[in-house]
């Protein structure tokens, strides 16, 4: 095969077997196709604002000042591989609706046999198609819902199933601190590749929060992932044992303590909100860090840099996205209300 299916593994399916063991079925559910929240380390806070990208993953964030703003977001990985989303918010009676489309495009591939005969040309394609829907309780407190169906077709394999999303959020009066709790992915596989091999979807439990600054243009959050699992570490059970060379005793292997689980259940984010042009953005994930660094050198594994420019009529983001020395992501997107390009505005 090309080398597009290592990488497709390497910077894709490597990372989430290393969060869940590889066990659950749809792993492009947590994947980040997003360029503002690449930028903060993939994960959504808990602050409501007119970024798109937020409600996707949140619908509980999905609020008013989003409404007509067309969010497009494009990435892209080693040999090709690409991935991206489209959304956009529309008012309701009660309430907004944000529907959106993500995929992951691994692109084309040529088939061989055992012995490397070429067999056939094929091409692998995955995605979700859905949309949120918030409704404000009052002027703290939203709750919101999304549904999604999803899709992949790997070869002549293919697979669907629908997965949910709930969210409560809470912002004080003031709008300097904000409160989230997020269930996602609480779904089903409707069709598994294989008869009988059905799996669960990757659910992920969250509770994150953020505070604005009142005389300096910083939002720093802290988010809590994977509460429903308390030890998301990987013992790799092919380690063998070790002798003591002075008593010849066998030493197991044991797993990671206490104070190293619940530090990989912790993402940091930073962001500079000036209301001039530049946004500046920095995130650190130490569960991805710890899961994917090289050992002997693991440089900025688990970090993620982004930027931001706000233009009159368009918003341009860029987010680096550092998975080990072996695989990063670029993810460029842009956002603009239709409304702002007509005549006089």
């Amino acid at each position: 095969m090309q080398a597009k299916i290592l990488c497709c593994f390497l910077v894709i399916n490597s990372y989430f077997h290393a969060q869940s063991g590889g066990n659950a079925a749809f792993p492009l559910l947590n994947f980040n196709y997003s360029a503002r929240l690449a930028g903060i380390g993939g994960y959504s806070n808990s602050a409501q604002d007119q970024e798109v990208s937020q409600g996707i993953i949140n619908p509980s964030l999905i609020n008013l000042t989003m409404v007509g703003n067309y969010s497009l977001n494009q990435g892209l990985l080693a040999s090709g591989i690409n991935f991206g989303q489209l959304a956009t918010a529309i008012p309701l009676k009660k309430g907004v609706l944000l529907p959106s489309i993500r995929y992951i495009n691994y692109g084309n591939f040529k088939g061989t046999d055992e012995y490397g005969n070429l067999t056939n040309n094929f091409s692998a394609l995955e995605y979700v198609v859905g949309a949120g829907y918030a409704y404000p309780i009052n002027q703290a407190m939203t709750i919101g819902v999304s549904l999604n169906v999803i899709g992949s077709h790997l070869e002549t394999y293919s697979s669907f199933g629908l997965s949910s999303n709930f969210g409560a959020s809470y912002t004080s009066s003031n709008k300097l601190i904000s409160f989230s709790l997020l269930a996602k992915n609480i779904g089903y596989q409707l069709k598994s590749y294989v008869a009988q091999s059905r799996r669960s979807l990757p659910i992920d439990i969250q509770a994150s929060t953020s505070l604005k600054l009142k005389h300096a243009p910083f939002r720093f959050s802290l988010i809590a992932h994977h509460l429903n699992q308390w030890d998301i570490t990987y013992f790799d059970p092919s380690i063998k044992p070790t002798v003591d060379a002075l008593t010849g005793e066998t030493i197991p292997q044991t797993g990671a303590g206490f104070g190293e689980i619940l530090a990989r259940h912790f993402t940091y984010q930073v962001e500079l909100l000036t209301k001039g042009v530049l946004q500046l953005r920095f995130g650190f994930d130490y569960n991805r860090r710890q899961s994917l660094k090289l050992e002997q050198n693991p440089g900025m594994s688990g970090f993620s840099l982004g930027l931001g420019l706000k233009f009159k009529k368009f918003s341009l983001d860029y987010g680096f996205n550092i998975y080990s020395k072996a695989g990063f992501s670029n993810s460029i997107g842009l956002s603009s209300k239709l409304s702002d390009w007509k005549k006089g505005k």
